[in-house]
């Protein structure tokens, strides 16, 4: 702006100057024409009458000028014409010599006793002549001519001081405009954008502010509601578990969730704008991706580390032509684990079921036929009852995990007393214990300082309880299971000892309850495996005891209900199976 009014201040002041010039320059040519051809006109009648009285000696005596004063280059040419055209003196030419005057417009005008004027070019002065003529008494013509081009030889005298004049107008005019161009565009450089009805300025650019503010308000509320809809769309999209991508036509990055990006690239981050083929480049990806920016549909499987993804690519059309594309992707590294899981359940629970119902099949089918002798008849009787108890405890457990895995409807929460439960776990333990020859020992709740202990003597537990908060029903089978583990497979006369610790923190505390045994121990290479479902470190031991293979796996489907912790640790001398809660939750 500022470069503007400097260089239209300029222009002005020139093209002002420039014609200013131009117009004193005609007005001066302009009064020195008038001028000549008054002198001109005055000269004419000084000579006519100095003519009429002294005759053609009068010519005789003129010198370079006459005494109007004219000389040198306004020195007039002084010629004398017969009637019939004929020159008879010239003060410059010989009179002789020149061609006949008859048809000269002023000559004619002269001998019709008019003053004659007339302007043209001149062969004998070769320049630009004024002339003016007037008819003497005795019939002759006197004619006076001025040539023009002394005039303008004049003004152009006076060309360098005018363009002497004109540049220094112009450079005072320069710095003239350039301070006065940096006091207007000043305020205007000075508006504050921010808040334009605050700025004091010139009351021409006031629609212009008002403008301005309202334009600046109808873009804070478009941005605010832009903000909002991102964020809304943000918080909806990195709040989903399936990750989501937005790719151009050319299939770069538009927009991405958080879950894509740890799916897709888990160790790596994205720029947007950038091509989706730098979270991955392997071929079913770029095939879905040439696919589906073709317009087609397409849907792949994938595997990133130990995940495997379902990707599902949609094209976006508008009248024909390919905008961009929608990923979706899923992962189904948990539903295909559930379905493998339940394949290998379904198959274990046959297997588990098979074999105690074909037992009591095969003796019942005996006892039918009668092929069995009355001596034996009782033994099958308790053969059959004992795998008729297996069988059930069998459906039992697999109810018991059933119900844990749809996280135990029905079952409300309330604050477990520890020490109660722990009394309740070896009053049911006791009557195996006894028989196994197992000693069951509860450790004090309140510190390891405490040595208070309940054995299957039939003492009592002592000392300050610890409360969790949990569903009874689940809490007792994990300790149940725990401890009838430690007695199925320990050695004879062992003991199993379930101790209770608790560490009360500031921000919360713990609660640790571990079982230990005296028993045989799990090799370190089963460790990772013991919480599987029917997985049975020694199949052979575990038929002999009536195990189903589920007890620990209740024990890690309640301590995931109950967000606790489960930690194992197990040598030749014995097992302890530790439970970690957190207190009061």
């Amino acid at each position: 702006m500022k470069r503007i009014i400097l260089i239209a201040s300029c222009l002005l002041t020139a093209c002002s100057v420039v014609v200013t010039a131009v117009l004193i320059h005609l007005s001066v040519f302009w009064g020195f024409s008038e001028r000549m051809k008054n002198e001109a006109a005055v000269e004419l009648e000084f000579v006519r009458a100095g003519m009429d009285a002294a005759g053609y000696a009068y010519l005789d005596h003129l010198e370079a000028g006459p005494s109007s004063g004219l000389s040198g280059e306004f020195t007039p040419r002084i010629t004398v014409i017969r009637a019939d055209g004929t020159v008879l003196f010239d003060n410059e030419s010989e009179a002789s010599r020149m061609e006949n005057h008859a048809a000269r417009p002023e000559v004619r005008a002269a001998l019709a006793g008019n003053i004659g004027e007339e302007t043209r070019f001149s062969h004998t002065r070769e320049k630009q002549t004024y002339y003016r003529a007037a008819l003497l008494r005795d019939g002759r013509v006197l004619r006076i001519a001025v040539s023009m081009d002394s005039i303008a030889a004049s003004a152009l005298a006076l060309m360098p001081l005018t363009l002497a004049i004109v540049l220094g107008i112009l450079l005072c005019t320069l710095a003239i405009a350039s301070r006065i161009t940096r006091r207007i565009v000043q305020p205007v450089n000075a508006i504050n954008l921010d808040a334009p009805e605050e700025n004091t300025i010139y009351d021409e650019l006031s629609p212009l502010l008002i403008r301005i503010k309202s334009q600046k308000d109808e873009i804070e509320r478009q941005i605010a509601a832009l903000k909002q809809k991102r964020l809304e769309f943000e918080a909806i999209t990195d709040n989903m578990r399936e990750g989501l991508l937005l790719l151009d036509w050319e299939g770069h990055i538009l927009s991405c969730n958080r879950r894509a990006l740890r799916l897709l690239n888990p160790h790596g981050a994205v720029i947007e704008h950038t091509s989706v083929l730098t979270l991955r480049r392997d071929e079913p990806f770029r095939q879905a991706l040439n696919k589906v920016l073709s317009g087609v549909p397409a849907e792949c499987s994938l595997s990133v580390d130990s995940s495997r993804l379902r990707l599902m690519a949609n094209p976006v059309v508008d009248s024909g032509t390919v905008l961009g594309a929608v990923f979706l992707l899923l992962d189904v590294t948990e539903q295909e684990d559930r379905e493998q899981l339940r394949r290998e359940f379904s198959a274990n629970v046959s297997h588990e079921l098979k074999t105690p119902l074909t037992v009591i099949a095969g003796y019942a089918e005996l006892l039918s036929k009668g092929m069995v002798k009355p001596d034996d008849t009782e033994a099958i009787g308790e053969k059959v009852s004992h795998e008729a108890a297996r069988l059930l405890a069998l459906i039992n457990d697999i109810m018991q995990l059933s119900r844990l895995d749809e996280g135990a409807p029905g079952l409300e929460r309330e604050p477990v007393s520890l020490r109660a439960l722990v009394k309740g776990v070896v009053e049911r333990a006791d009557p195996v214990a006894r028989v196994r020859n197992v000693r069951i020992t509860v450790e004090g709740a309140v510190d390891t300082s405490v040595d208070t202990a309940v054995s299957t003597d039939g003492e009592e537990i002592e000392g300050e309880d610890a409360v969790i908060t949990g569903i009874p029903q689940v809490l007792h089978e994990m300790v149940f299971n725990l401890v009838d583990n430690g007695i199925k497979y320990n050695k004879d006369h062992g003991e199993v000892v379930i101790s209770i610790m608790r560490d009360d923190a500031p921000l919360g505390g713990t609660v640790r309850l571990s079982v230990a045994d005296s028993g045989i121990g799990i090799p370190p290479a089963e460790q990772e495996r013991v919480f599987e479902r029917f997985y049975r470190v020694d199949k052979s031991r575990n038929s002999e005891t009536g195990g189903t293979g589920l007890g620990l796996s209740i024990v890690k489907h309640g301590a995931q209900l109950h967000n606790a912790t489960i930690a194992l640790e197990s040598g030749p001398d014995g097992t302890r199976v530790s439970l970690l809660f957190q207190q009061g939750a």
